[in-house]
């Protein structure tokens, strides 16, 4: 099903069986498998591919180039840049079939991925986390948690409005944020913001 206030470039092509949403975007040359799930007021750019049962929240923002492979999960407010690239079989080859193998991927509630980076199957990406471009994700990766290399490491920590927060990767410690007012705090290696509704309203609203 497709929503009437969806805008479908006539390049694109969508298999019977997808469901788009209320003000979906979706542009050139896109395709979107059987069985795949966009929530409303997201956004596929040019050259997107859209595996068989993938589910994509609300307000995602896909760039350019993406590829998201069965077994991937965008909740909602996630953005992809340009190239990102997801994976579903961690030892392919192309004279063994593993389509039963498929291993699950979940990038969480605000994620961001930065441009070329690679996702390997697997793995989840906690809520407002970000990827640096060209990152390799090898292993799950916290909440608000900032990532660079390759493979990725650990190199911060990220606000759901999308700055360095001023705290150490491990300790106790507290971090304001100056746009919403939200508090987070350091409890050993992991982050947590105190007002979790205030922080995801702000940062959707920013990104409209």
């Amino acid at each position: 099903m497709i929503d009437s206030t969806a805008f479908i470039h006539p390049t694109a092509v969508i298999d019977d069986g997808t469901s788009i949403g209320a003000e979906v975007s979706v542009w050139h040359w896109v395709h979107i498998s059987a069985g795949a799930r966009i929530g409303s007021r997201s956004s596929l750019g040019q050259g997107v591919y859209i595996g068989r049962g993938v589910q994509i929240g609300s307000n995602v923002r896909i760039q350019n180039h993406v590829s998201v492979y069965e077994c991937v999960t965008l909740e909602d407010d996630v953005f992809c840049g340009p190239s990102t690239v997801f994976t579903n079989v961690v030892n392919p080859r192309a004279a063994v079939p593993r389509k039963n193998e498929f291993r699950q991927t979940v990038v969480e509630r605000g994620a961001t991925l930065g441009a070329n980076c690679t996702v390997v199957c697997g793995h989840r990406i906690g809520r407002h986390a970000f990827i640096a471009a060209g990152a390799v994700v090898t292993r799950d990766v916290k909440p608000f948690a900032l990532m660079m290399g390759v493979p990725a490491r650990q190199r911060g920590w990220w606000s759901a409005w999308g700055e360095r927060i001023d705290l150490p990767l491990q300790g106790e410690g507290s971090w304001t944020c100056p746009h919403t007012g939200v508090l987070y705090r350091l409890e050993g290696d992991t982050l947590r913001d105190e007002a979790a509704s205030p922080v995801d309203a702000s940062a959707s609203a920013a990104q409209g």
